[in-house]
This record gives C-alpha cells, sequence and structure tokens, in this order.
C-alpha cells in the first residue's frame, strides 16, 4: 500500500494537465528583515507589484489570454494580492480564484512578526545556511506537518484534470514542489524540501518534473 506522499507523486506523475507553482511578490515584512510565517496579511511592496507584474507577463507569453487555468492562492492577503495581478495580466476573473488554508507558509510560533536580528540574538540562526530553509520555532510548526497539509490539498483539490495556477510562500510551496517531485526528506527536517526560488518565481510541474518558468527578483527570506 501506498503512503500519502507515495501516493501524491504516483498521482502528480499521472495528472492531466499543468501545475504552475508561484512563490508572492516582496511584502512589507520581507523588506523589513522581519519573520512573516503564516501572518495573515502582510501587503506587497513597489517591488512585490512589480514582481507579481512580471510573473503574470511570463504567464501570459506561456499560455496566452484567457488561458484554462483554474486559480489556487493561500489564504494570505499577499499571495491573493499576488494572484489578482496575475490574473488581471492574464484576462481571467480573481473572483473565480479558490484559497485554502493548507497552502499557508510555515507557522513560526512567537517568532512570527518578529525581526530576523532581535530573534537571532536571542536564539541563534533561524536559517539552515546548508540548505536555506527556516528552522522551526520551539513553538512552531515542523516540516512534516507542512508536507501533511499541502499533499491534503494536492490529494483533494490539486490532482485533478487541467491546468492550475497556485500562489504560495517560499517555505510550503518548496515543500510541495518537494511532494510532488518525489525528493528525498531533508536531513533534520521529516519532509521532502526543493531548492529555494526568489520571491516573484513560478514553476510549472508536470508529469513529475519540474520546469522554472519565471526566477523572481526578490530575496530568499519566508
Amino acid at each position: 500500500m501506498l503512503s500519502g506522499g507515495e501516493l501524491a507523486i504516483s498521482r502528480a506523475m499521472n495528472r492531466p494537465g499543468r501545475l504552475f507553482i508561484a512563490r508572492h511578490g516582496e511584502t512589507v515584512f520581507n523588506a523589513a528583515a522581519r519573520l512573516q510565517g503564516d501572518h495573515a496579511h502582510t501587503p506587497l511592496t513597489r517591488a512585490g507589484f512589480a514582481q507579481a507584474d512580471a510573473m503574470g507577463a511570463a504567464l501570459l507569453d506561456r499560455l496566452g489570454p484567457e488561458p484554462e487555468l483554474a486559480l489556487w492562492s493561500s489564504s494570505a492577503g499577499r499571495a491573493l494580492q499576488t494572484l489578482a495581478i496575475i490574473a488581471d495580466h492574464l484576462g481571467l476573473d480573481w473572483h473565480d480564484a479558490r484559497h485554502d488554508d493548507r497552502l499557508v507558509e510555515i507557522g513560526m510560533g512567537t517568532w512570527g512578526g518578529r525581526y530576523y536580528a532581535d530573534v537571532i540574538a536571542e536564539h541563534g540562526p533561524v536559517v539552515d545556511s546548508e540548505h536555506r530553509v527556516l528552522k522551526p520555532a520551539p513553538d512552531g510548526e515542523i516540516y512534516p506537518e507542512i508536507a501533511r497539509r499541502v499533499s491534503h490539498w494536492f490529494e483533494e483539490d490539486g490532482q485533478t484534470p487541467g491546468d492550475k495556477l497556485v500562489i504560495m510562500h517560499g517555505i510550503s510551496s518548496r515543500v510541495l514542489r518537494g511532494v510532488l517531485l518525489g525528493l528525498e526528506s531533508l536531513p533534520g527536517y521529516g519532509a521532502p524540501v526543493a531548492p529555494s526560488l526568489p520571491q516573484g518565481s513560478v514553476v510549472m510541474v508536470e508529469n513529475g518534473k519540474e520546469t522554472l518558468v519565471v526566477e523572481g527578483t526578490g530575496g530568499e527570506r519566508a
């Protein structure tokens, strides 16, 4: 019998259609070097809006106007803002989009909203420099929990036929990509994590393989 992760990989390999996974544009928290985590709404900066424009233009060039594309997003405001701009480029109705709490960013517990520098001064490095991932907060979400929720979203909604665009976050998108690509669990983290991409990036997953559509100009901080 296949495990949940193996089942997600199998269905990702065989689902008809393409899955476009995008990382939202830069936010005021990113610009201020603050930990966002699962904060409900941290608005985009002007740079973030420009990154969303670039993603929209790249997807329009690939898919053409008014493509048959199901729109999905994390329920966080920054992801929904990014989606609105991309949808405008594509000539699609943002109101047709669906959003889901299972696509939100890693929960950072009491570290959420604090400046990186302040947390580092108290607890040491919060970014694993080797793997470029956030270390879980003592009272935050751990990586297997992220893998379970994004896998559950894919099993329930993501593996249905047709092209989909999903707007997510730095860490949660890397875990979803890791699950769909069948990557080994990252040592010490207990879940598959795909390589980091800057804010404003889009990848396409088709038949279990990933292609970079656009590399963003933002930073790596989650």
